[in-house]
């Protein structure tokens, strides 16, 4: 016999543990939305005091440039014949036997962000060194002549000039001290000015007088290019080699020209008429025999074919026997000088202007007038330290500096192309992802294009970390703007609904109140690009109408008791769907940012790969250039009949053989190298352990076994006990 009212009893309390069971849900969802809001604004406000940090810093970055941009053109003076030619300024001054760089200089070549050719000139003081510079400058005056027995110019000065022939490149003219002053207290600031010469510049002008004969070998051997081997490294750990070790050192010597000043010979040899470059070769030539003092002369002649492979000569005739003229050169008229001599000149200069290269460096880096400013600075710094300049050392300092500004550069370009491309808010979290991937993939390219010797790809993940930073505001910004958009058109929409609330607490209220919250939910979602916070900014709206609608319900008198247990029990339904569903929303965001990570690591592989196979070649590039520069030198002595010094040269060539040989044969594990420790270097950075199967997938992309092979070994090494 059934007890009356207990079965509706039984439902009710049943009714209403269900109702307690969904109201616990509701509030633990409601502490995981409230703690992951939380999250968001300290992330948020982290993230503003950082931008803010940065602006500031930037600020005060811009101010520094602009000061240091009024100083300089308070440096410069107005132009001589050309608009926008600066006047020479020194770059390395000579006070009292000290050498120091001139940081005017510097500022000005900071700020030449062009390629640059840079000529260099040295040789006796008062050979007329600084005319020819003049005339590069196509110039009469500019860097000073003088007219006594004194040295008029001191330490090393420059003067930039815009190439003539070569749009967008700067030409960099070098004029150096007089070697062998006899005012001067310290002759080894000679040598100095000499290797900084060599180093600095891309073509080296060798000036002097009268002949190429044994004494001005032996002057040029003795005093100067013996001693660049102790005065300039290669590499960070010394050689004791010296020449028989100058293939190092032949791979980034300036191409070699000797310009004989006063000419009064006939260009002959043997009675037959030869060209300036074969006297000069006829000079270098070894001298049969194997006495001591041969030897030493033949030693002269082979360190400087060894130094400067690529070689040539110019002579010149006196500009005029006019000793008053002579004095006066950089103000009279070129009718008042010697024709020849003016014809030598205007084939110096044309020669310089189209064969003079771009400085640069080892692995193809090509300098830049900023470039050429870290440089200066770089070996300055260390010969004031009393140690010796190191070319690997400059380059690594070239690119630390280089790397930084690439990431700052890819990193703007990043955000700019994302401020210029998004639309926020975006329909979608996918969208903003396509936008992100594009603005990211061409950001890596700006990178690539400005960076080098990035070995362990610390200042690629520097900007992948930049880049996530910037994404990561982005989406914030983009969840702000359309949580924004929607609470705005949802207060306008719901703005008559809210204030008529009172009304519904009547018979039939409830049904009423339904109709009018389902219109503006219809209307709602007929608005167009409310973006990725529609769905959560609703359930918020129907979270907070949980309790009056519940109170509604329960004042509607022509409602039975049952049926207001179907409609509460709709009504939680209802707001568990859509919970399931904003759950899983944020469930396939989740996986479109998976998704979008993965796109992202591909395409930075991809360029990594690209990239190091560029540097690969060039590096191979180098090397055969070094080994058909000894397959030349080597010939040459075979053709002189110095059979003996030709095979003393098999050991290097072979060296150099090998070298291409195995460069050519191990490029894909040269390549599958570098994205392993990118792979390996993004797994650490993420808090996991190195994957072998990640790595090997990576690798596999290069076809490459032995480069498998190389990471399962590393792996092996690296494995964690377990």
């Amino acid at each position: 016999m059934n007890i009356p009212g207990a079965e509706e009893r039984a439902q009710r309390e049943a009714a209403e543990k269900e109702q307690e069971l969904l109201r616990q849900k509701q509030e633990e969802q409601q502490q995981l939305i409230e703690t992951q809001e939380r999250s968001h604004k300290e992330n948020l406000e982290q993230l503003k005091i950082k931008l803010m940090q940065e602006r500031e810093q930037l600020i005060k970055e811009h101010k520094i440039m602009l000061e240091n941009q009024l100083q300089i053109l308070l440096a410069w003076q107005v132009a001589m014949a050309r608009p926008q030619m600066m006047a020479p300024i020194c770059l390395v001054e000579n006070h009292k036997d000290q050498l120091s760089v001139n940081q005017t200089a510097i500022e000005i070549l900071d700020n030449i962000s062009q390629p640059v050719v840079v000529v260099a000139i040295v040789g006796l003081y008062r050979t007329g060194k600084s005319y020819l510079m003049n005339r590069l400058a196509e110039q009469n005056h500019g860097f000073p002549l003088g007219s006594t027995v004194q040295s008029e110019t001191k330490g090393i000065w420059m003067w930039c000039v815009p190439h003539p022939t070569k749009p967008n490149h700067t030409l960099v003219l070098l004029d150096t001290e007089g070697m062998g002053d006899v005012e001067k207290g310290d002759p080894k600031n000679d040598s100095w000015i000499f290797a900084l010469a060599v180093l600095l510049s891309s073509t080296f002008v060798y000036n002097s007088m009268g002949t190429i004969n044994h004494q001005a070998l032996e002057q040029l051997h003795a005093s100067y290019v013996t001693e660049l081997t102790e005065l300039i490294r290669t590499k960070s750990s010394p050689s004791t080699d010296g020449i028989k070790n100058s293939t190092e050192f032949v791979s980034f010597f300036p191409d070699f020209i000797w310009a004989v000043r006063d000419f009064m010979l006939e260009l002959e040899i043997d009675g037959e008429s030869v060209t300036e470059d074969e006297y000069l070769e006829n000079a270098l030539k070894l001298i049969p025999g194997d006495n001591p003092r041969i030897q030493a002369s033949n030693l002269s002649r082979e360190c400087i074919r060894r130094f400067f492979p690529k070689r040539k000569c110019f002579v010149f005739d006196q500009p005029t026997h006019d000793k008053v003229l002579l004095s006066n050169l950089d103000t009279i008229s070129e009718d008042q000088l010697d024709p020849m001599f003016l014809e030598q000149t205007r084939a110096f200069v044309s020669y310089i202007f189209t064969h003079g290269k771009i400085k640069t460096l080892r692995e193809g880096i090509k300098v830049t007038g900023n470039r050429l400013g870290t440089l200066v600075k770089t070996y300055m710094d260390a010969i004031s330290s009393g140690t010796v300049p190191c070319l690997d050392d400059a380059v690594t300092t070239l690119a630390q500096r280089e790397n930084s500004a690439a990431v700052q550069k890819a990193a703007e370009h990043y955000s700019e192309q994302m401020g210029q491309q998004l639309r926020i808010p975006t329909d979608t979290l996918q969208e903003l992802l396509d936008v992100h991937t594009a603005c990211e993939k061409e950001a890596i390219a700006v990178f690539m294009e400005h960076s080098f010797k990035d070995k362990t790809q610390q200042f690629q993940r520097k900007l992948l970390e930049l880049i996530d930073e910037k994404k990561k505001m982005f989406m914030l910004k983009n969840e702000e703007a359309s949580d924004q958009y929607c609470q705005e058109e949802l207060n306008l929409l719901s703005e008559v609904f809210v204030e008529n609330i009172p009304t519904f607490s009547v018979p039939g209220g409830h049904r009423l109140y339904m109709e009018m919250r389902e219109k503006i939910e219809h209307d709602y979602w007929q608005v167009p690009r409310k973006g990725v916070k529609a769905s959560e900014v609703f359930q918020r709206f129907l979270q907070s109408q949980a309790t009056i609608e519940s109170s509604i319900l329960q004042a509607d008198t022509a409602l039975t008791a049952g049926d207001k247990a179907i409609a509460e029990e709709r009504a939680q339904r209802e707001a568990a769907e859509k919970e399931q569903e904003l759950l899983r929303q944020k469930q396939e965001e989740q996986q479109q940012l998976m998704e979008a990570q993965e796109r992202s690591h591909k395409e930075n592989l991809e360029q990594l790969k690209t990239k190091l196979m560029q540097e690969h070649e060039q590096l191979i590039k180098d090397h055969e250039i070094m080994l058909e520069r000894q397959l030349q030198h080597q010939k040459a002595l075979l053709e002189e009949g110095f059979r003996k010094q030709a095979e003393e040269m098999k050991g290097e060539i072979q060296r150099l053989n090998s070298i291409v040989d195995d460069m050519k044969k191990n490029s894909g594990s040269f390549i599958g190298l570098g994205i392993l420790v990118m792979t390996y270097m993004d797994a650490i950075n993420s808090g996991a352990v190195p994957c072998l199967d990640d790595a090997v997938m990576m690798l596999a992309q290069c076809e490459n076994s032995a480069a498998v092979q190389r990471a399962t070994d590393h792996y092996s090494e690296q494995k964690p006990n377990d």
